[in-house]
């Protein structure tokens, strides 16, 4: 590795389910103090509480899931629609919120919300209340990104599908036919795409390296979307 995170401080948020794993271990080997964080974040003060705890922050990962969840329109479930919400939209405005005046003060700094190309395309059919919520993240990130970047506040979103993670595409998955030919028909990659692949593009827009990137959602998925 090549220290390219020496020096820094970063949050990395639900840290153990989705891209948390990843992110933390490359961020860790590339010499950064990670603050790696597994609340689920649900309770409206807990996003403001943990910024505040967590001190000066060059970077926040703000890697936010909940297991995919279907129904047709007729048949969509308030709490299920609720959930999906509660889970990936609102910590997600809370932890910018919080974080971003502090950065501000400090002369700047890099949010990443790690999201989804679902809302990119349309999906089949059955998702929407999950694709519902991941434009949300996605269209917050182009609004709050556009609006910070005059305090030089990094805000941008990788929205990916078809990477390998226990959350949406375990291991497991490989050994159902249908979905490896839903990878050779869909996916113009025709693979899934590695959990080391994200980790590194979440460095990229993390470091100083992006720092003329704001408010952008950047597609990772194998041109997918």
């Amino acid at each position: 590795m090549s220290d390219r995170l020496t020096g820094q401080r970063i949050l990395v948020t639900s840290c153990t389910t989705f891209m948390g794993p990843p992110i933390t271990a490359l961020f860790q080997a590339e010499g950064a103090e990670v603050i790696a964080d597994d609340s689920e974040l649900l309770d409206p003060d807990e996003p403001a509480a943990l910024i505040s705890r967590c001190g000066e922050l060059d970077a926040i990962i703000a890697n936010l899931d909940i297991p995919a969840y279907g129904a047709k329109v007729a048949d969509i479930d308030d709490d299920e629609w609720i959930a999906g919400f509660d889970a990936m939209v609102h910590p997600l405005m809370r932890l910018v919120r919080a974080a971003a005046p502090v950065m501000s003060a400090r002369g700047g700094g890099s949010i990443v919300a790690l999201g989804s190309s679902s809302p990119l395309r349309r999906m089949k059919p059955y998702a929407t209340s999950y694709v519902a919520a991941r434009a949300a993240q996605n269209a917050f990130i182009r609004s709050a990104g556009h609006e910070l970047a005059a305090s030089n506040v990094r805000l941008n979103a990788i929205a990916q599908n078809f990477v390998r993670n226990d959350t949406y595409y375990p291991p497991s998955i490989m050994d159902n036919e249908r979905f490896r030919e839903r990878l050779r028909t869909e996916v113009p990659a025709q693979r899934l795409g590695e959990p080391d692949e994200t980790a590194e593009l979440a460095l990229f827009l993390a470091s100083a390296a992006s720092s003329f990137i704001y408010g952008q959602v950047i597609s990772n998925d194998g041109g997918w979307s």
